[in-house]
């Protein structure tokens, strides 16, 4: 059962007689904060006092007249100025926790409003190794995959991979010139890799070379503009002075901003120029980056030659990410491609200018919207099509095949522009109803606050991240073991698997912990910590729970199947109990705003709670039978929980750690 949907109904009920509008008042409705308060609050008397005119008591007084809560709650109380105070009758409460013993969905109802909903996440460029970039969209829409089908929608996980742009266009382009046969024999993706890393350094070092000049000239620009502006803020004085110093920290911003690209150009250029073989190779390959576009659009127009390269290329690629999705647990329903749309492209844009929203403008084709300052390129001058027009195609097929009620892109905030053209251009060409939401989210930062990079500066790449996090988890698991008064328990294969859940599980859910929108800063020590909201303290209190099933030899199947059933005659059990009641209202809080810390959030308190419960409550050694049993079930419970929640987290559980 979703205690605080039922409160809330109940509220709706109380509140419709008295305001138009009840909906909005029901959000304030929520757990109470601390229990001395309540089990649950109600604060929206406060606002309607402040509409109506009336003292807030008054108002509140009049919401409790409304309220029928005798089955459900002690008498409700009016606390300060006019907060309602809920607290769950204990006879109530006990029956709907003893209810979860037998439920496998452990309260959990499904949704009797069953949507269809199509995810679009990950989806990695394949021709390079996945890297710390990928991380976020992956375990996000994996996550939220997951919870709506525990919560009864309809899914279709869609990995969009970037299989056909540009990138294809310069590892061809390197396997014409630059391949080691040998070595692509005996490791195709590594020499794949190689090439493609090759020709983006030759391109960069090109391209960095020719804007030199035009950023140094730039950069003085600034540093004169700078310089005046100090003169002008060294003569200001009062509001003025405000002003011309804000305007000096603006003018200071974008110099160093600028000097941050010029050193970070000057390194791309000595990279190459200081290696002579190098250096000889970008001389000789001066208009690479046009040559790369050539033969990516003789990809694209079916010449035979890169079109069997590709082939040959792309099951090697793929190949490599399948690997890096079977560490993560990761699974889609679909794997489509950008080439799987090629053939579609020509039809969207003749679609678009046939019904008047798209129009030539310089040459190039263009969805034009009164609500944007630029439009939306779905076809250049050269006749080449753009993500955009990909996007539109994808979109086309997802609503014919599926006719989905949502689409979801779980793509990061910089897109955010991109996704507001393309749902506006979707709405007004075929799909005026369909939900179609932008899933942003935040960057992974390195210690110093930027783009969590290599030493090398090289984005780091994820299967690495991942052999980094087991052999870290690898450590905290001997050491703990190695601590233990008995001495070690665990063999040297169970440490490595061990270390294999717990390491991957650490990547996870440190990325999933923190709210999608803002970024976070990577650190193996803090991920891996057995305090605080972290994953491994999740497992350790799972495994916790084992290790009480062990000591006491508890036959967990026949714990379940007897007649025994929980009492809650201690605080910490009551809080316990009431905190795994509140799984659904957890899910439920996923979903408003696709935001899966709430459910971190969520498994991080229940993981508190029992902490008190197990240090308050003797289990094994309770005074009498009934309370040993009752006190099993409630550890047994609150493990179900914590192995339901990280599984739709996408993590596994251990029993010993």
């Amino acid at each position: 059962m979703n205690i605080l949907a039922e409160l809330r109904q109940r509220f709706l009920e109380a509140l419709d007689p008295l305001v138009d509008d009840p909906d909005r008042l029901l959000q304030m409705i929520l757990p109470a904060q601390d229990p001395r308060f309540g089990d649950y609050q109600a604060n929206c008397a406060m606002p309607l006092g402040k509409e109506r005119g009336s003292s807030p008591r008054e108002v509140a007084g009049e919401i409790i007249e409304g309220l029928q809560m005798e089955d459900l709650c002690e008498p409700v109380e009016i606390a300060g100025p006019g907060f309602i105070n809920l607290r769950l009758r204990d006879d109530w409460l006990t029956d709907q926790v003893n209810q979860l013993i037998h439920d496998p969905r452990l309260g959990v109802e499904s949704t009797e409003q069953a949507t269809m909903v199509v995810i679009d996440y990950s989806s990695p460029n394949v021709a390079k190794p996945m890297h710390v970039g990928h991380i976020r969209s992956t375990v996000i829409g994996d996550t939220l995959a997951r919870t709506l089908r525990f919560l009864g929608h309809q899914v279709i996980a869609d990995n969009h991979l970037g299989d056909w742009g540009t990138q294809f266009g310069m590892i061809i382009y390197g396997y014409k010139h630059f391949v080691d046969a040998g070595q692509y024999e005996q490791d195709a993706v590594s020499e794949l890799s190689r090439l493609y890393r090759l020709v983006n350094d030759l391109i960069e070092y090109h391209q960095a070379v020719a804007d030199l000049p035009g950023r140094e000239e730039e950069i003085r620009e600034k540093e004169q503009r700078l310089l005046q502006q100090q003169q002008r803020a060294a003569e200001a004085a009062g509001d003025e002075e405000k002003k011309q110093a804000g305007q000096l920290r603006r003018l200071q911003a974008q110099l160093d901003d600028a000097r941050g690209t010029l050193a970070q150009q000057q390194k791309i250029i000595a990279a190459v120029s200081g290696d002579q073989a190098l250096a000889a190779t970008a001389a000789d390959h001066e208009g690479i980056r046009k040559a790369v576009l050539q033969e990516t659009a003789r990809l694209h127009e079916g010449d035979a030659e890169n079109q069997q390269l590709w082939e040959q290329f792309l099951p090697s690629c793929r190949a490599e990410i399948e690997k890096i999705y079977k560490r993560l647990d990761i699974q889609f329903d679909v794997e489509y491609g950008e080439s799987f749309y090629h053939s579609q492209l020509g039809q969207v844009v003749e679609d678009l200018l046939e019904n008047g929203m798209a129009e030539v403008s310089e040459d190039a084709v263009c969805v034009f919207s009164d609500k944007y300052d630029t439009p939306m390129i779905i076809r250049k001058k050269d006749g080449a099509f753009l993500y955009a027009t990909t996007d539109l195609a994808t979109i086309q097929y997802r609503v014919a095949t599926w006719q989905p009620d949502a689409l979801l892109y779980v793509v990061d905030h910089r897109q955010g522009e991109h996704f507001e053209k393309l749902f506006d251009a979707a709405r007004r060409w075929n799909c005026p109803d369909l939900e179609m939401r932008h899933i942003s989210f935040g960057t992974v930062l390195g210690d110093d606050g930027r783009p969590f990079k290599t030493r090398s500066g090289e984005v780091v790449d994820l299967e690495s991240l991942l052999d980094g996090a087991v052999a870290r988890a690898r450590e905290v698991v001997s050491e703990s073991d190695e601590s233990k008064p008995g001495g070690p328990e665990l063999a040297e294969e169970e440490r490595g698997h061990i270390a294999n859940v717990v390491g991957h599980a650490a990547i996870k859910y440190a990325d999933l912990a923190h709210n999608r929108t803002s970024d976070y800063v990577f650190s193996y020590d803090k991920m891996m910590a057995l305090e605080g909201n972290t994953a491994t303290y999740m497992q350790y209190s799972y495994a916790r729970v084992q290790s009480i099933f062990r000591r006491g030899e508890v036959d967990v199947d026949g714990l379940r199947s007897s007649f025994a059933s929980i009492l809650l005659q201690h605080p910490a059990e009551r809080h316990l109990a009431l905190g795994l009641l509140q799984f659904s209202e957890a899910l439920e809080q996923v979903l408003e705003d696709y935001r899966p810390n709430q459910l971190t959030i969520y498994l991080f308190d229940v993981a508190k709670r029992f902490s008190t419960f197990f240090q308050e409550c003797p289990v094994l050694r309770a005074d009498d039978e009934a309370v040993r049993q009752s006190r099993l079930l409630l550890c047994d419970l609150t493990a179900r929980v914590i192995r339901q929640g990280l599984e739709l987290l996408g993590i596994g559980v251990v029993d010993r750690m």
